[in-house]
C-alpha cells in the first residue's frame, strides 16, 4: 500500500513507476471520479518523455503521444467495445499504454495494475499496486515506490 500527500506527490509517483515500464508494458490505473487516475497517468507519461499538454482523452478514447498512449475508457461499455475499436493494436509491442478506467480481466500482460482512493486529507491518495508479469523488475519498482510506502 502506498500513500500520496498532493496532487503533486501523486504525480511524482506516477513518475517513478512510469520510469520503470518499458515497451510492451500496460498500465491499468482504476479508482472512483476523482481519485487521479489523470494525474498519475500524466506523471507516469512526463517520465516516460512526454511533454506539452495532455487532456483526458474522455472523448477520443485514446491520445497517442509517441511510443506511449493514453486511454480513458470511461464511455465503453465493456472491453468488447475496446477490441472491436481497435483499441489494443495500441498495446504491447513498441508501445507503452497508460490506461484510465481498465476493465476487470483485461489480459494484458506485462502489466502494472494501480488502484486509486481517496485518502482522509482532501489531496491524500491510498494507492495498492499489483504487478503482473512483471516478475522480474518487482524488486526495482518497489524500491523506486518506497518513499510513498505505508
Amino acid at each position: 500500500m502506498y500513500r500520496t500527500h498532493s496532487e503533486g506527490d501523486t504525480s511524482a509517483f506516477g513518475a517513478a513507476l512510469g520510469a520503470l515500464l518499458k515497451p510492451g508494458d500496460s498500465l491499468l490505473i482504476s479508482g472512483g471520479l476523482g481519485a487521479g487516475k489523470s494525474v498519475l497517468a500524466r506523471g507516469a507519461a512526463r517520465s516516460l518523455g512526454v511533454s506539452g499538454p495532455m487532456p483526458s482523452p474522455t472523448f477520443t478514447l485514446m491520445q497517442p503521444y509517441g511510443s506511449v498512449c493514453h486511454f480513458d475508457l470511461y464511455r465503453l461499455e465493456d472491453e468488447d467495445e475496446f477490441y472491436a475499436a481497435g483499441l489494443d493494436e495500441f498495446t504491447g509491442g513498441n508501445w507503452i499504454a497508460l490506461i484510465e478506467w481498465p476493465f476487470p480481466g483485461m489480459g494484458l500482460v506485462p502489466r502494472a495494475e494501480a488502484f486509486l482512493e481517496r485518502g482522509e486529507g482532501e489531496d491524500e491518495r491510498a494507492i495498492r499496486l499489483n504487478l503482473v508479469g512483471m516478475e522480474g523488475r518487482a524488486a526495482a519498482i518497489t524500491d523506486a515506490l518506497r518513499p510513498w510506502e505505508v
